[in-house]
């Protein structure tokens, strides 16, 4: 199973016609998968056949006047749906943020490559931060980086304030896992006075299958929004699971933790007090084992 997922940051119009159009396209190329349309651009995570996914990217030109776009693929497991079906969803923004005026397509940080950004890794006077979520971070990162301890990266203006100053944080340096969040975070961060901002191109993915043989300074698995959970330094799927319940990536050990209940609980979310929102989740969980005794997916199955 083939993974493609891209972004761009260009001025849509008429979303509703675009929107239609492209669910036409992706539903007959039988493609799986998220792609999230707003004024400001498009933003996406397919999967299929590769020569299907190049299709709808062909399309993306046609429908959505999406030139050159960067597109990163990957691979799953064959038995891994990676998606159960095909969602082209209108939001206010194609990644969610929460500052007015932020454009990414007017200024952002310094786009730098892998070469580039090891490099960068060892400058004693760039701050590294790692602009994703706590939840991601503590399955992968690069050694070194700040982890701004964020639940959602609506947060991560708040971190801004809280803890990095112009004055003093001259030169900063940012990855994220496709490139997007690190698009608007660099934007903000230049709005907030900070000067010398760096963005690693195409984030981590983009790192993992360019980077040279032996230079990989990434430590972990890379955690992904989809079925497959994570991926790993060759961008295959991962070793981890997720909680139903939380969403939190699970590693081998966790499973093992006596607080994991299947689609129930698990070591970073149980609570013995709670025991409603447990029975609910035991039910949805004794549905899905029905439904798929019968050959069905249970509605309750969490979809991407």
């Amino acid at each position: 199973m083939n993974v493609a997922t891209f972004y761009k940051f260009v001025h849509l119009e008429a979303l509703d016609e675009v929107r239609a159009r492209l669910q036409y396209r992706g539903e007959g190329l039988a493609l799986k998968g998220t792609v999230l349309l707003a004024q400001e651009g498009i933003n996406g995570t397919l999967s299929g056949a590769r020569t299907q996914l190049d299709a709808f990217v062909a399309a993306l030109e046609e429908e959505a006047g999406c030139v050159d776009l960067p597109v990163k693929y990957s691979t799953a497991e064959p038995d891994n749906p990676v998606f159960y079906r095909l969602k082209i969803r209108i939001r206010p923004e194609i990644v969610s943020f929460g500052q007015p005026g932020i454009d990414p397509s007017f200024a952002t940080g310094q786009h730098v490559d892998a070469e580039r950004w090891n490099a960068l890794l060892d400058e004693p006077d760039v701050l590294v931060i790692d602009a994703r979520n706590d939840y991601e971070v503590s399955i992968g990162t690069f050694p070194g980086s700040l982890n701004p301890e964020t639940t959602s990266f609506r947060e991560f203006p708040e971190f801004v304030h809280r803890h990095l100053d112009p004055g003093v944080h001259r030169r900063v340096a940012m990855c994220c896992t496709g490139g997007i969040r690190c698009e608007k975070a660099s934007a903000y961060l230049l709005e907030q006075g900070f000067d010398a901002v760096y963005q690693l191109d195409g984030g981590i993915l983009e790192y993992l299958q360019s980077v040279r043989p032996g230079a990989s300074r990434w430590a972990g698995e890379c955690f992904v929004f989809d079925q497959r959970v994570s991926v790993d330094e060759g961008l295959r799927q991962g070793s981890y699971e997720q909680c139903f319940a939380c969403r939190h990536p699970l590693a081998h050990q966790d499973l093992q933790s006596h607080r994991y209940r299947q689609g129930v609980s698990c070591p970073y979310c149980f609570d013995p007090a709670d025991d409603h929102r447990r029975a609910g989740f035991r039910e949805r969980q004794r549905q899905v084992a029905l439904a798929e005794a019968r050959g069905n997916q249970h509605i309750g199955v969490p979809q991407n």
